[in-house]
């Protein structure tokens, strides 16, 4: 790129954007005095702005032609630019251009207030869409929640009759259980009592 190409560039957008609030603020001035001297200083940099283009101009095609290329189309769009310019001079520059910048603010501001209106609208029934979503997920949760409540329920009846029948047959076993163990202590009994005489025996012989 070209740095003296970049340096006009810089000093174009600058000035272009200044001309741009200029004319925007000059379109709605009643007093004529300060009128004229925003129109005047306007003017001013529009020639300005033309010098800047033509040495743009001068430049780019200076250079070697993919660079040339790139710069010239960039040009193009300040020309562009600067025409527009030039019809926004010319529009505040009328006899009427106070009335008709009072006009095309008034449909600004009206445009806006639709554009507002509709946007609230659309957020209402965007909200009100959300809350009904809302609204259906907190009723399939209750939902959930009480099967959940009833499965539970069900499970602790399943549980404690399950509880009641081990019970009754612990009950029924423990009698079984104490007159086998007694059976075999008495025969553990005889057991020991054989034992003490065959010892008694051999200890006779011996």
């Amino acid at each position: 790129m070209s740095d003296v190409f970049e340096g006009y560039e810089r000093q174009y957008c600058e000035l272009s954007a200044n001309l741009s609030r200029k004319c925007n603020s000059t379109a709605i001035l009643s007093d004529q005095g300060q009128k004229q001297q925003k129109l005047s200083e306007i003017k001013t940099g529009i020639d300005e702005a033309d010098v800047l283009i033509r040495k743009m101009d001068l430049e780019a095609r200076s250079l070697q032609p993919s660079v040339k290329a790139v710069l010239l189309a960039k040009l193009r769009e300040y020309k562009s630019d600067l025409n527009q310019l030039k019809k926004e001079f010319k529009r505040v520059s009328s006899p009427n251009a106070n009335q008709a910048a009072r006009e095309e603010l008034l449909e600004s501001r009206n445009a806006d207030a639709i554009s507002a209106s509709a946007g609230q609208r659309e957020r209402l029934a965007m909200s009100v869409e959300r809350l009904n979503e809302s609204g259906e997920r907190i009723t399939e949760s209750r939902r959930t929640m009480m099967e959940t409540e009833e499965l539970g329920i069900s499970i602790l009846e399943d549980l404690h009759q399950q509880r009641e029948t081990l019970l009754h047959s612990h009950k029924k076993i423990m009698p079984l259980c104490d007159a086998e163990l007694i059976d075999l202590s008495v025969q553990l009994h005889g057991v020991d009592d054989a034992i003490d005489k065959s010892d008694n025996v051999v200890c006779d012989v011996f």
